[in-house]
């Protein structure tokens, strides 16, 4: 079973929703939505850390909310 881990933002919020992460024991990142657990997306470390860099770049950051 995966350790589903989500950012320690979202902690003490009024919504607990939330995307969550694991690794799998396949060399594969699990992606889910807290509020949808049995949806999972999954996806190669090389593409996830490619995200995380986006993300820390702030190439999402103009994306509606």
């Amino acid at each position: 079973m995966p350790s589903w881990r989500k950012s320690s933002f979202s902690s003490g919020q009024p919504s607990s929703d939330c995307v969550e992460v694991a690794a799998s024991s396949g060399d594969l990142i699990l992606l889910r939505e807290s509020d949808d657990p049995a949806a999972v997306i999954t996806t190669v470390p090389a593409r996830w850390a490619a995200f995380v860099r986006g993300v820390k770049r702030g190439d999402f950051d103009q994306l509606p909310q």
